[in-house]
């Protein structure tokens, strides 16, 4: 029931947002923007830890493209700060609490500070937010984008669908109605941009939990509602695991909840630190998961993810950094799963 009403109340909200609108205006001067720190904010009122991952490339791109930008997001929940707290353009975190009813008054006030801000320029990530239009819409901004699809650069980019891609390239395509022109580059990937002594922490705690000198295959077993295979399923596939891959270790990091699909067969890693958890699991070298928050933030990593959908779309959420692949679980067999992985260890 708190499903279908929570469902109900996202596309009442959208049906009454989806046709705001604001009016881009361009930047008077190409130099200024570049020279002077403009004040920018991200729109992204979500409390996922996926979806937050998603915003971390257009950030990167926004250092890149606007190196004195000073950012502030716009997010529900406390994930936000461990995910942004290492960029040094980001200015501040505008929260939404995680349950707006419970806090009502909480809620209101962030809302109304909002409107008080002056930016230069508002990105509103996801165009079918109805929170994340509205906020647009209500801040005071020379330039904004709703986030809405450019149908010439979904035409030119086969990837552009892609949740954490499209921003970037609407970015591109904002500044370069402009006049700003700016060196090509990739989309950046996830990352959660780790210090040197958050790096070498990970190191450490790798070889405390994995002292065998062979290199190791993460699996992640949990997943949420539908996204989450059977224990049948990740039982068979990790018997197939050990048996293709004796030259590897096989540890399965165990989420929040501290539950295993395989009955803690496989030794294991946990932890509740988002930044040790990305710098312990780039080490290894293969990450195998369920469409889930982890998935991002073994691709924050950098670790090959061959990623298990079965709901969700891959050409919206999978992972694409390193040589990772995400595959429909019901459309191939364990046996060509373990042959993906051979190809992803192999570079291929």
């Amino acid at each position: 029931m708190k499903k279908k009403i929570n469902n109900i109340r996202r596309k009442l909200l959208y049906s009454l947002t989806k046709h705001i609108k604001g009016k881009t205006v361009q930047f008077d001067s190409v130099d200024d923007i570049l020279q002077r720190p403009i004040r920018v904010l991200i729109s992204r009122p979500n409390s996922r830890l996926g979806n937050l991952l998603m915003v971390t490339p257009l950030v990167q791109e926004i250092e890149r493209l606007l190196p004195n930008a000073k950012i502030d997001l716009f997010v529900r929940g406390g994930v936000g700060f461990p995910i942004f707290e290492n960029y040094k353009s980001i200015n501040k975190l505008i929260v939404l609490p995680s349950k707006p009813f419970k806090e009502l008054g909480e809620y209101i006030r962030v809302w109304w500070n909002l409107k008080k801000e002056d930016y230069d320029l508002v990105l509103n990530v996801i165009p079918n937010s109805s929170s994340g239009r509205l906020s647009a819409q209500l801040s005071k901004a020379s330039m904004k984008d709703f986030g809405d699809e450019v149908e010439s650069l979904k035409l030119e980019y086969p990837d552009y669908i892609h949740m954490a891609k499209q921003p970037v390239y609407n970015l591109r395509y904002l500044l370069s109605q402009s006049g700003i022109d700016f060196p090509a580059a990739a989309i950046p990937i996830l990352s959660f941009n780790l210090t040197e002594d958050e790096l070498e922490n990970g190191e450490r705690v790798y070889h405390e939990i994995i002292p065998q000198d062979k290199p190791t295959i993460y699996i992640y077993t949990f997943a949420t509602g539908n996204k989450c295979l059977t224990i049948t399923w990740w039982t068979s596939f990790y018997d197939k695991l050990k048996f293709e891959f004796p030259n590897y270790n096989i540890v399965e990091v165990l989420p929040k909840e501290k539950v295993s699909q395989i009955d803690f067969a496989a030794p294991s890693y946990y932890s509740t630190d988002l930044h040790e958890m990305v710098a312990t699991i780039s080490k290894g070298s293969l990450f195998i998961t369920a469409d889930c928050g982890v998935m991002h933030l073994a691709s924050a990593s950098n670790i090959p993810v061959l990623a298990l959908f079965n709901i969700t779309s891959i050409e919206q959420y999978g992972p694409y950094n390193n040589g990772s692949k995400a595959v429909y679980s019901d459309k191939v067999t364990q046996e060509e799963l373990i042959q993906f992985s051979r190809d992803i260890l192999a570079g291929e």
